[in-house]
């Protein structure tokens, strides 16, 4: 089959490239926008406990004050506040509320510290347009108008809440952007020159992905629109990543396997049909499992994830078609001009490194498979220290930002949970009025509950048949204390709910209790749904049921080493409470899926080289020596690209820099390399049950030679000499 798309692609370059193009402009053109929504509540379904209590909320209280931003005053010198400025914090508010500002429904005073030192403006907006471009625009102009009125006076205002950490977050996540494309850029354009030496070879994959892109993007957006998923701003720059990373990937699986039938004698177009006819299946087992994998993520039941999943499947199906049709048309077309000034390709270079490293694997398998083992078995223990972290405002823009410099002085000047209380509304079962005689002691054994402050009842609903008791935290919103401690707070709630009623706990820190619940959940479908397909992607590809259990296990392998080195660097080295709680999943898929890709290209060499006679041991060698530096140097290029995440400046993008750029490393450089052609070489053919797909093929009489296109029979039958050089 590949074969035959290789052969259509390259006798039609001109075709394929201009129905590309045709497609790219109506895709582009016709996409609808792409909204983004920072709102951690969105991420989960309606059916958990803090999702209902919103809601709860709305009904009961639907004219409850609720700031989506709020102003923080203090004094410039830093001293406590006069009552000269108090009467200027009092204009400033009334001010903001006389501009009468989109979005904005109330401006009210708040509370003053216990020091003196600050004081704070409330604002209400729109919750309906929480995280939209509008709300961002409202944010914006809010923040504007309060500096702008505070000129003159000695007071220093910042603005935070909820609706201006979403433009910061929108601010960020471009910065972050524009930085993670250029290192992208810079380390693919270099990377493939020093390989190549061909200044076009290094730009024009950089070139035809970012045609991919843009059709992708579009893609994505319709498929957004058209299953009303949830949009996430921290998702653009995973997109530039995958793409381009995953897109030179397969672009060097092509020119490396191009540039071998070169060498072998073919004629160009011939090369590249073979090029295509022998990696094509690689290529789209490699992708088939990085799709699949993504697409497990539907199951997840957070918002955030269920878009990623598509958005990123959408992604690399695109650079699939691209790899298999684009990439082979546009290349074909230039022919091995492809490679000027270098005249490398002419010949077949020694490969010493790698030869030498294929013929330890395939003189010491055993010992090279226990090493590597031990290496990833010492870097999973770090796992045992894992703890997570459900800020997820903070996680996706640096401490610098002014909306973070609020939330942090706020937790210093006020109590820690009031920047964000908990609320539990207890509700009557049959719409009879509460009995507010029991509201005394039921706020009383809501404030007794280990890790409360303080709790009172604050308000009932005009039926009175729902009241609202607000509980303060001694801890921050999304720290482990204040989401062990509003658990202990739901136990109470429900237990001692007086007769006919029942009780709902609702707040950030609840929803933090149900993220953690929902990330739970993912590990325990989204984890064995996705290893389980992955590995029917393996037995497909290699027609057996053996092998697939150890690639996968490998893979596992290195997961866990990936999460541990994460642990160790970034709670251990630099001191985080914790990492962001999704990490563990998009890692599970990354570093399984994308890592995949190195083993499906081994053993498909390895299997190669198999079939043309050679037992298990020297296949290995063999597999090491010709795909060693195609794995090398993809998954080089891919760590590398990963790892410009870390220069976004923030902790989500960091960490997750880091951990897929360290578990790719893990997956090319040690898994690929050593652990897998290592074991494949000790199980021997075994590896293979039931379908021998090792066993050497021999040509039927009279096909060899027989036409002008050599097919693969006549391929697998090519002679090597003693040095295992084709000749």
């Amino acid at each position: 089959m590949f074969r035959r798309i290789g052969n259509v692609v390259v006798r039609h370059p001109i075709w394929t490239i201009v129905a590309w193009l045709i497609a790219a402009v109506a895709i582009v053109a016709t996409a609808p926008s792409l909204p983004s929504n920072s709102d951690e509540s969105s991420f989960l379904p309606k059916s958990y406990e803090s999702i209902k209590a919103a809601d709860l909320q709305q009904r009961a209280f639907p004219s409850a004050f609720t700031p989506s931003a709020i102003a923080l005053y203090q004094r410039t010198d830093g001293g406590k506040l006069t009552a000269d400025d108090q009467k200027d914090v009092a204009r400033i508010t009334t001010e903001l509320g006389k501009k009468h500002i989109d979005q904005v429904q109330k401006v009210v005073p708040g509370q003053p510290s216990k020091d003196g030192r600050y004081t704070l403006t409330l604002v209400q907006m729109d919750s309906k347009n929480a995280g939209q471009p509008i709300q961002n625009d409202a944010a914006k102009e809010l923040r504007d108008e309060a500096k702008k009125l505070a000129k003159g006076t000695d007071l220093d205002v910042k603005l935070g809440g909820s609706a201006v950490e979403a433009l910061d977050q929108e601010d960020s996540s471009k910065r972050g952007e524009a930085i993670i494309g250029i290192g992208t850029f810079a380390i693919i354009l270099v990377t493939l020159l020093i390989i190549f030496r061909a200044p076009l070879l290094a730009i024009l994959p950089l070139v035809l992905i970012g045609l991919v892109s843009a059709v992708a993007n579009g893609l994505i957006a319709y498929a957004t629109k058209l299953f009303d998923l949830q949009a996430n701003s921290s998702i653009s720059s995973i997109l530039i990543v995958v793409l381009f990373g995953v897109g030179t990937d397969y672009f060097l699986f092509l020119i490396f396997r191009y540039r071998e039938s070169l060498r072998a004698g073919d004629e160009p177009k011939l090369a590249m049909i073979n090029a295509v006819g022998r990696v094509g299946e690689a290529i789209a087992s490699a992708a088939g499992a990085v799709i699949i994998a993504f697409l497990a993520l539907v199951l997840s039941t957070l918002g955030f994830l269920k878009q990623m999943g598509p958005a990123l499947a959408i992604a690399v199906g695109a650079t699939l078609v691209a790899g298999l049709t684009l990439i082979p048309a546009v290349v074909s077309l230039i022919g091995p001009k492809v490679f000027w000034p270098s005249k490398s390709w002419q010949q077949e270079p020694q490969n010493a490194r790698f030869a030498a490293l294929g013929r330890s694997v395939q003189r010491r398998p055993a010992l090279t498979a226990v090493a590597s083992g031990l290496i990833l078995l010492a870097l999973s223990t770090g796992i045992v220290g894992y703890k997570a972290s459900f800020d997820l405002a903070s996680g996706s823009m640096p401490k610098t930002k002014e909306s973070m410099v609020v939330q942090d002085r706020m937790q210093k000047a006020y109590s820690a949970g009031a920047a964000a209380p908990t609320d539990v509304y207890l509700s009557s079962t049959d719409g009879k009025p509460l009995d507010r005689s029991a509201f005394d002691a039921y706020a009383r054994k809501l404030g007794a509950v280990d890790g409360v402050a303080n709790a009172r009842m604050s308000q009932v609903n005009k039926a009175g048949t729902t009241a609202d008791f607000t509980v303060t935290l001694k801890y921050e919103a999304s720290t482990d204390k204040a989401i062990d401690a509003v658990g202990r707070v739901r136990d109470v709630a429900h237990n001692e709910a007086p007769g006919g009623t029942e009780a709902l706990v609702g707040g950030m820190s609840s929803i933090f209790k149900d993220i953690d619940a929902a990330v739970n959940h993912d590990y325990r479908t989204v984890f064995p749904v996705a290893a389980l397909l992955i590995m029917v992607i393996l037995g497909l590809l290699l027609r057996s049921v053996v092998a697939p259990w150890y690639l996968i296990a490998s893979v596992g392998l290195g997961f866990g080493a990936t999460l541990g080195a994460t642990v160790w660097v970034f709670q251990e080295g630099q001191g985080h409470s914790g990492l962001m709680f999704m990490l563990p999943v998009i890692m599970y898929l990354f570093v399984v899926a994308i890592g995949t890709d190195y083993n499906i290209l081994m053993i498909a060499r390895l299997r190669e080289e198999a079939r043309e006679g050679r037992e298990p041991r020297e296949a290995a060698g063999m597999a090491l020596r010709h795909a060693g530096p195609t794995v090398a140097a993809a998954g080089f290029i891919l760590a590398a690209t990963f790892a410009t995440m870390m220069l976004a400046g923030n902790s989500l993008l960091s960490e997750m820099g880091f951990a897929v750029s360290f578990g790719i490393t893990v997956a090319a450089f040690v898994m690929a390399m050593f652990f897998t052609p290592s074991l494949t070489a000790l199980i021997g053919h075994a590896a293979w049950w039931p379908g021998h797909g090792d066993r050497a093929r021999v040509p039927a009489a009279g096909t060899a030679g027989s036409g002008p296109v050599r097919g693969d029979e006549e391929r697998d039958s090519t002679a090597h000499d003693p040095a295992g050089r084709r000749g």
